[in-house]
């Protein structure tokens, strides 16, 4: 949850902001002049999030660990009813009248993956479109026999006919583009494991994924020049930490960056990583604005589009 500010403090910093914008009560992010695209994000522990249009009409998940997910017990709250099951969630969902729900995987460790073949067809059996996306031979091959047990067509759920997309591919569907890249991190299977570049509602996300820092992030963010980035920065046995990670939002050269895949295991960093990805970032990009979140909420972020992207 973002630091609260006095009605002073807010014109003080929204004023300084610039082309990056602020951070202000409620997690909201001011986009400069000109306006923003307005999206919201819901953090559901660990490197789990859903990206929505404020209308809800476009759901987009990343990775599906929901009801199992252990992210609320650090931060001392108690999981909403919505995301106890698969079945509850499913009605959750299907109660929002999105018109498309879309799942984007990341790899295949189980606080990414551990949901994800109980969500799936939850969701097809409430009638909504929904469909997955991920690398294209873990897609298609490493997860086939798990999409054929959980009575999934891969073809038919899986974006371009079942292909997924692999590293500078593109998949689109009703509006929403996303494109592949590189993670430095692991699968279990054996395939690559990835990060997103997510178009959607206007807004242009990069999503991490479990990753370290990498000098090439720089030429994702030359090429892709996205406007938000949603960074793990958990440290200890799995993925880079606070420091790194805003090191990784810089040569990014995003507008705005938050926090994820921390306070969820004994492995990871607690729930101070999110302030010490705040001071980092403070130290290295003081232009970026940062939006910290608290397991559950339900953010509404203005987004400054990045001044690169055309």
């Amino acid at each position: 949850m973002s630091d609260p500010l006095s009605r002073g403090e807010f014109f003080q910093v929204t004023a300084a902001a610039g082309v990056a914008g602020a951070t202000v009560p409620g997690g909201t992010v001011v986009a400069a002049a000109g306006g923003g695209a307005p999206l919201t994000i819901r953090w559901y522990g660990g490197g789990v999030y859903e990206l929505a249009t404020p209308d809800d009409k476009t759901i987009v998940l990343v990775d599906a660990w929901i009801w199992n997910n252990t992210g609320f017990k650090a931060f001392g709250i108690d999981k909403p009813a919505e995301l106890s099951s698969a079945a509850a969630y499913a009605a959750h969902i299907k109660g929002r009248a999105p018109d498309t729900v879309i799942v984007a995987l990341t790899h295949d460790h189980g606080d990414h993956i551990g949901d994800y073949f109980e969500l799936l067809p939850a969701l097809v059996a409430t009638g909504l479109d929904v469909k997955t996306v991920g690398q294209s031979d873990l897609m298609r091959v490493g997860l086939l026999p798990k999409f054929k047990a959980a009575g999934l067509d891969n073809t038919q759920i899986v974006l371009n006919n079942g292909a997924g997309i692999n590293m500078g591919g593109v998949a689109t569907h009703n509006g929403v583009r996303f494109q592949l890249v590189p993670a430095v991190h692991s699968c279990a299977s054996g395939y690559p494991a990835a990060g997103f570049i997510i178009d959607v509602g206007g807004a242009r996300i990069y999503a991490s994924g479990d990753t370290d820092c990498y000098g090439d992030m720089a030429f994702v963010g030359n090429r892709y020049h996205p406007d938000l980035a949603v960074v793990c920065a958990g440290n200890g046995a799995f993925t880079m930490g606070p420091d790194d990670a805003a090191y990784a939002a810089k040569l990014l050269g995003v507008v705005a960056a938050i926090p994820v895949h921390y306070a969820h295991n004994p492995l990871v960093l607690g729930t101070q990583a999110g302030d010490l990805f705040r001071a980092a970032i403070a130290r290295v990009a003081p232009q970026i604005a940062v939006t910290t979140l608290h397991p559950g909420e339900r953010t509404t972020l203005h987004i400054a589009r990045n001044p690169g992207r055309a």
